[in-house]
């Protein structure tokens, strides 16, 4: 039954007279602007209304010309001050960061500055896994880097910016828009991470209780609980190093945030104490005369890169690098530059989502987070030491500080008090991790399904299903899909014909063209957490989450709807994959037709070669259902163009203005 349409008396009328005694003046802040000759001949006049404005919302007058300073941050929802909720944020990622904005403006005030506070909320790449909202992630991304640039040139007088955010999408704009803020100076706050529950999971395994109810391996009260306890504190970021944590490391390694600030504790008194150093540092680049370009540099980009490599991070950071290195006005790193630091730079780390231990990110920040990588990165020799940092000072000086500061000794032995846990078993010297059978982060596997690279995080892969060798081999039939949803059912058992042991999974038409290059961690997920899933390859043109598991090979280059071969698979057609797990090689290739295959659903006996199977895929025409999707939202469209024309996704889906005008003139010149 339809529900009547309230009357308007509900909606405007309270019955409170007082409502009506409505002021028409008021006398306003009492005082005189502190002005002088100079000033008002010289200064715009938005300069001077600026000064009007800050009295108006409550600043003394006398204090009004005090260095200006911006903090920006992603927070989001509406908090109590008792921390209760009047309205939910997307996510417990931007729920606290408020306190951090305040924390970082009452040291700027306390230090003699003016604190300036504007806010960009972002969105949650789990809230969304198999929606359509996953269609705005990526895109989301640049769409935030704009804004919280215009927000920066929109303080005219700002003389340094603070930028505090946390997530997947949120903190790689947050660090975009203060790259290209190069000529001042700036610092990011990480948000943090969120604890574990005492018992429970963690929100990345939380993620598959659908897929695993559906298939008997926990009870609908088992589901209900993990659901309930995952999230333990109401702040902070994943306690896995997914997108949201690397993207926090990463701004550690680049210089630009404090050593020894990402992956604290949401709400705890040592996260809150890295705003207030955070806003004390920028207030000293400021009198120094230090800005972002001083910082962000080529060196301190090769930094990050190693710090990804030695800690297993994310392989969406494969696209957030290269967009800050481009924001800085530095050369991008390429595919050959991942690999050759890859191959160059061991693992490490052991924490969720890959171990081989599943300790929690609370846990690697405890063991001494990116400085303690840091000291045995520099024992290796892959750093650069010269590279400037937020602290005014050269990364090698911060390492002889951290190496031998109470710090250190006091997080370290924290971790063994509370857990049980030595600091070595979740930041683990690298011979020792050598000797436990710890390999490289990412390789790029090419192959006649994808001449132009893709992505697998090998270090996922079950070690189970690999060789003794170290190589990944694997011949099977593809499924083919060409929406999530369906590959989700069929993982399910929901479909008529449901995915198996021995398959490859191929999705296509994911990538920029087709669905804004969604996030299909829902597919990966479920297959780490069922007992056959191990058996199963992924292949796709979409891109996966930090915390995807199993042989998952993303970003196939080109993707599906630019041409690429990928998509023209059809079910039932035979890949091969290898991939080199010490070498960082590997190739996937289409190396039979399905109709070749043997009665027993046996592969043919014959194979083919990459070069026969690349001949007889460029005589088919593109899977029939292959397009883009229907609720595709209009602007996601738009920027996939435009990071098209700019150098796709091996270029960071950035937007080269430079490239995007020059493909619009020519253009209208062929017109």
């Amino acid at each position: 039954m339809t529900s009547p349409i309230a009357p308007l008396e509900e909606l405007l009328e309270t019955g409170d007279a007082g409502l009506y005694e409505i002021r028409t003046t008021a006398p306003g802040p009492q005082g005189m602007l502190p002005l002088t000759d100079e000033m008002l001949r010289t200064w715009s006049s938005g300069d001077l209304f600026g000064l009007t404005q800050a009295v108006g919302m409550g600043w003394r007058p006398q204090d009004v010309l005090a260095p200006q300073f911006l903090i920006l941050s992603t927070q989001g929802g509406l908090r109590a001050p008792d921390g209760q909720p009047i309205a939910l944020g997307f996510h417990t990622g931007h729920w606290e960061v408020g306190l951090l904005v305040e924390a970082a403006a009452r040291q700027i005030r306390a230090w003699g500055g003016l604190p300036f506070a504007a806010y960009c909320s972002d969105p949650c790449d789990g809230r969304t896994q198999g929606t359509t909202g996953m269609f705005d992630s990526l895109p989301y991304r640049n769409d935030a880097a704009q804004v919280l640039g215009r927000l920066i040139r929109s303080l005219p007088q700002r003389q340094g910016l603070v930028g505090v955010a946390t997530c997947d999408k949120g903190l790689p704009a947050m660090m975009m828009a203060l790259a290209a803020a190069r000529d001042l100076p700036g610092v990011i706050v990480p948000g943090g991470v969120t604890l574990p529950p005492t018992h429970g999971e963690d929100a990345g395994k939380v993620q598959t209780i659908g897929a695993r109810y559906v298939h008997g391996e926990i009870t609908l009260e088992q589901a209900a609980a993990a659901g309930c306890a995952a999230c333990a504190t109401p702040g902070g970021g994943c306690q896995f190093l997914g997108t949201a944590a690397t993207s926090q490391v990463v701004a550690e390694a680049l210089g630009i945030a404090l050593p020894h600030s990402a992956l604290a504790p949401s709400g705890q008194p040592i996260w809150q104490q890295i705003a207030r150093g955070s806003a004390r540092a920028v207030m000293h680049l400021a009198r120094r005369g230090i800005m972002m370009r001083d910082i962000l540099t080529e060196a301190s980009v090769h930094n990050a890169m190693v710090v990804h490599a030695a800690c297993g991070g994310s392989t969406n950071l494969l696209l957030h690098i290269p967009a800050v290195a481009f924001a800085a006005g530095l050369p991008r790193p390429t595919v050959d530059d991942w690999t050759r630091i890859n191959r160059q730079v061991p693992r490490f780390v052991s924490v969720l989502p890959n171990g081989p231990v599943p300790h929690p990110t609370v846990r690697l920040f405890l063991a001494g987070g990116v400085p303690e990588m840091m000291l045995h990165l520099r024992e290796l020799g892959v750093l650069k030491l010269d590279a400037l940092t937020v602290t005014g000072r050269p990364l090698g000086e911060v390492l002889d500080w951290w190496e031998r500061s109470p710090r250190r000794q006091a997080v370290r032995q924290r971790l063994r008090d509370a857990d049980g846990v030595d600091p070595d078993e979740v930041i683990l010297p690298p011979a020792e991790a050598r000797r436990r059978g710890l390999t490289s982060t990412v390789c790029f596997p090419r192959g006649n399904l994808c001449p132009e690279g893709s992505v697998i995080k090998a270090t996922a892969i079950d070690p189970s299903v690999v060789g003794p060798d170290g190589v990944y081999r694997k011949l099977g039939p593809s499924r083919v899909f060409t929406t999530e949803p369906e590959a989700i059912a069929a993982i399910k058992g929901q479909s008529q014909r449901p995915v198996r042991p021995g398959d490859v999974l191929v999705l296509i038409g994911r990538g920029p063209l087709g669905s804004g290059m969604e996030e299909t961690y829902q597919l990966t997920s479920a297959l780490k957490y069922l007992p056959w899933g191990k058996e199963v390859a992924v292949v796709t043109d979409a891109r996966f989450s930090g915390v995807s598991t199993g042989a998952c090979i993303g970003h196939v280059g080109p993707e599906a709807l630019a041409g690429g071969p990928i998509g023209k698979l059809r079910d039932g057609d035979w890949i091969r994959i290898v991939i080199d797990r010490h070498q960082l090689e590997g190739r996937v290739d289409f190396v039979a037709p399905a109709e070749a295959t043997h009665p027993d659903g046996q592969p043919p006996a014959k194979l083919l070669a990459p070069e026969e199977g690349t001949q007889v895929l460029a005589q088919r025409t593109p899977h029939p259902q292959l397009r883009p999707d229907r609720q595709l939202p209009p602007a996601t469209r738009l920027w996939a163009a435009l990071q098209q024309v700019s150098g796709g996704t091996w270029g960071g889906c950035v937007y080269d203005v430079e490239r995007i005008v020059e493909a619009l003139e020519r253009a209208a010149i062929a017109r």
